[in-house]
């Protein structure tokens, strides 16, 4: 299932985001489906470039982490694991091979 906006248009997510902490849930919401909204770029790509900022950042572990939110949303945007797999290993040459690392151990927490 792919969504015309992989933030507005998710339910699920924006029950995840709320979870968090509602008055956090509705910003994040109003402000990403705004930026998810920008017409040139689609939303798997997007959602592709969302993962790569978490490797670079790091933003995996821990307790509201977007990691797992952000391998769903691509998956729900039509990518495959592979071409996820194959993002984390270009990400080695520009954000570091430990961050790939890790990157790819929670990908398999996530995916199994």
């Amino acid at each position: 299932m792919t969504y015309k906006n992989a933030v507005l248009d998710d339910k699920e997510l924006q029950e995840g985001l709320k979870g968090i902490n509602p008055k956090f849930g509705e910003f994040v919401t109003r402000v990403a489906g705004e930026a998810w909204n920008l017409p040139l770029i689609d939303q798997k790509t997007k959602a592709l470039i969302t993962i790569a900022v978490d490797v670079v950042n790091q933003n995996h572990t821990g307790s509201g982490n977007p990691f797992p939110a952000h391998v769903n949303m691509a998956l729900k945007q039509g990518a495959t694991r592979e071409e996820i797999e194959e993002l984390l290993l270009f990400l080695c040459v520009y954000a570091g091979f430990n961050k790939a690392a890790g990157s790819f151990g929670t990908l398999n927490e996530i995916l199994t």
